[in-house]
């Protein structure tokens, strides 16, 4: 075996099976870690703009991975999508959230290192993790440039060996072969992206798993102001 079909064969299922164990005993026996750890009550500042935009970019991009990948290429075609428009499409979804991701993880890391409150309740792990996010989203956007020049050209074939490839691993059925013609920029973000999932349950990344869906559909809330009595 390769370095190469182990990076791109072996290695996704490796970090896959670390997420998903390493998460479920995590919770199991270190349930008081389970949290997020805010520092805001420490240094409010810019604290929300900046995890707004953190929030929002992760999670829009996680989503248009998801799917764009792993829908079915005919599936696509048969909404009367074209490959040259859905990679225009990934275009500017990753120039945007891409953007959002990277200024909010900008934005939490120089925090993290520039605020003495903060620094000094950071863990190691928490600097970590930041930076190692911001760098694999840097890495992504700087795939834009690419991208660019292939659907310029009319070319999708990149995007539609990196679909091919992603859902060959989906199906368990790896093929590492399809990512032969595909540019380094290409590789080394996947590489970053998939160890992110072997780093996330060693992380504060794990609050991920508590998001509060069932808060949408709660009932109201109910305050009483308490009355000052007068003597």
């Amino acid at each position: 075996m390769t370095f190469h079909d182990f990076i791109f064969g072996a290695y996704p299922y490796i970090a896959g099976v670390v997420f998903i164990l390493g998460s479920w005993l995590r919770f199991d026996r270190e349930q008081y870690t389970w949290k997020a750890d805010s520092s805001q009550l420490l240094s409010n500042g810019s604290m929300r703009i900046a995890s707004n935009l953190f929030h929002v970019g992760i999670l829009a991009i996680f989503g248009g991975h998801f799917v764009g990948l792993l829908t079915p290429h005919s599936w696509f075609t048969a909404m009367g999508v074209s490959d040259i428009a859905h990679q225009y499409v990934a275009i500017y979804a990753g120039v945007i959230f891409g953007g959002m991701c990277f200024l909010g993880a900008l934005m939490l890391t120089i925090r993290r290192l520039s605020n003495e409150r903060v620094a000094a309740v950071s863990r190691t792990r928490d600097n970590f993790i930041i930076i190692w996010i911001l760098i694999t989203v840097t890495i992504g956007l700087s795939t834009i440039p690419t991208s660019i020049g292939h659907a310029s050209h009319g070319d999708a074939s990149v995007m539609i060996a990196l679909t091919q490839y992603v859902q060959s691993i989906a199906t368990l059925n790896p093929n590492p072969a399809l990512l032969q013609g595909v540019d380094s920029v290409f590789k080394l973000h996947m590489f970053f992206g998939m160890t992110l999932f072997l780093l996330f349950p060693f992380t504060r990344l794990v609050h991920v798993w508590s998001v509060p869906v069932g808060y949408l559909g709660r009932a109201y809330q109910v305050v009483r102001r308490k009355r000052m009595v007068m003597n």
